[in-house]
């Protein structure tokens, strides 16, 4: 019994436990997943809470109703907009290829006028009147007088050389101007630039044409419309002239077909016909003096009114300093010296003369030309104005205060020739009762 108790193993416990808990394979688990971490189960993030009044309240359900409307409505707003931009653009763009098309070239547009002109010499070839639009040759944006170039864009357009025909900062300046003085938006200041100005110059490229017009008059009033319909085209013609040409040339286009009061078309003829030299030698003043004309030819022609022209012309030298156009030295030289008419312009003599000459002439040369006349007559002018002295004096001195006397002369010489003609009271007038020739 002692030695079957001494044949029995030692209980192990390490030993027992290892094999009774040890299963098939487990080794070679353990030595595949040996320093690699079990990984953990993820932890379950909490749920962000809602601020108090949020998205169960009604508050919240409200304001993200909103939000979803104003983002549907803007939505809708911007699709629509660049859409009808895209529209609006190509319709633009499509208008002014046709126009730029149509287009002729720029030397062929400087000359506007529908019929000629007629200049009447004395008997020594000096002029001594006009009849009809007097053209007095091109004149260019690069050989003008510098002054006078500066003078039309200082009152004109000051933005000439940056816009591309239409200036939108223009037009709603002159919105406003127009509403705050009770006009309609389209009354009074337009905004023009200068190509837009050219444009209308231009009748939108539409010629005059005797069998749809009564006269040159009603053809003119027609291309100065102001209806927001002509106001679109005018603006689609201006844009399609800036493709076209240059912006000198449109300048130049402006400059010989502008009206300048006094039968003058063009700045070249206004300057002989006011100052007796080419627009290509006037002075600061005399600049000013020229484009203060354009806003309303006949008002402030120097040859009507000198003083009201000087005044005008003063005020067109200051934009030309403010401008950068004139130092503070030069325009106060220009105030000081303010631009005076020429001695035949001055003069005014010979109207009566000058009306019986247009009277007796052939239509074909004289009110229905088409082409540019030279008439040479037998007026002598120290003649002329030594009768018209004579006769005012006459009126001042001899005839009562009241008085609805008149009179008339002519001065003939021997052979028959007409030196001189008054045909009234007043003595300085044209287009008037002739009682020379017509009592």
């Amino acid at each position: 019994m002692a030695d079957s108790h001494r044949r029995k193993s030692p209980l192990v416990a390490d030993r027992r436990y290892g094999a009774s808990t040890r299963k098939p394979g487990g080794s070679a688990r353990k030595s595949a997943t040996k320093g690699k971490a079990t990984p953990k189960p993820a932890r379950r993030r909490p749920s962000p809470r809602r601020a108090s009044g949020g998205g169960g309240g009604f508050g919240g359900r409200l304001w993200r109703a909103i939000r979803r409307l104003f983002g549907w409505v803007f939505g809708l707003l911007w699709g629509f907009t660049w859409r009808m931009g895209m529209v609006v653009a190509l319709i633009v763009a499509l208008a002014v290829g046709y126009e730029y098309l149509s287009l002729p070239e720029a030397d062929t547009l400087m000359d506007g006028r529908a019929r000629g002109s007629v200049t009447l010499l004395d008997n020594e070839g000096e002029v001594f009147a006009w009849r009809g639009d007097q053209f007095g040759g091109v004149v260019t944006a690069r050989t003008v007088s510098p002054h006078l170039k500066d003078a039309i864009i200082a009152t004109e357009d000051k933005r000439f050389y940056r816009h591309l025909g239409i200036s939108p900062r223009g037009i709603a300046s002159a919105i406003r101007i127009n509403l705050s003085e009770g006009r309609g938006p389209l009354s009074g200041h337009g905004g023009s630039t200068i190509t837009q100005q050219t444009a209308k110059l231009l009748c939108l490229g539409v010629p005059f044409d005797s069998d749809q017009w009564e006269s040159e008059a009603a053809y003119e009033a027609d291309c100065r419309e102001g209806s927001l319909w002509r106001k679109i085209k005018e603006a689609v013609y201006a844009m399609a002239m800036e493709v076209k040409y240059s912006k000198d040339d449109i300048l130049t286009i402006y400059m010989n077909r502008a009206f300048l009061g006094a039968g003058a078309r063009g700045f070249e003829a206004a300057s002989q016909r006011y100052f007796g030299k080419s627009a290509n030698e006037v002075n600061p003043a005399e600049a000013a003096m020229l484009a203060g004309l354009l806003v309303a030819p006949s008002r402030y022609a120097p040859t009507n009114n000198l003083d009201r022209a000087q005044n005008r012309a003063s005020l067109i030298v200051g934009l030309m300093e403010e401008q950068g156009y004139l130092s503070a030295a030069e325009a106060s030289h220009a105030r000081a010296n303010p631009a005076q008419l020429s001695e035949a312009a001055a003069a005014k003599a010979g109207g009566y003369f000058a009306d019986w000459v247009m009277e007796v002439t052939p239509d074909f040369l004289g009110g229905n030309t088409t082409e540019d006349v030279i008439i040479r007559t037998t007026m002598d002018q120290r003649i002329q104005r030594a009768a018209e002295d004579a006769l005012r004096t006459v009126f001042e001195e001899k005839v009562s205060e009241g008085s609805k006397a008149q009179a008339a002369i002519v001065v003939m010489d021997a052979d028959g020739a007409v030196r001189a003609m008054v045909g009234g009271r007043k003595t300085r007038v044209s287009g008037v009762f002739n009682r020379a020739t017509q009592a």
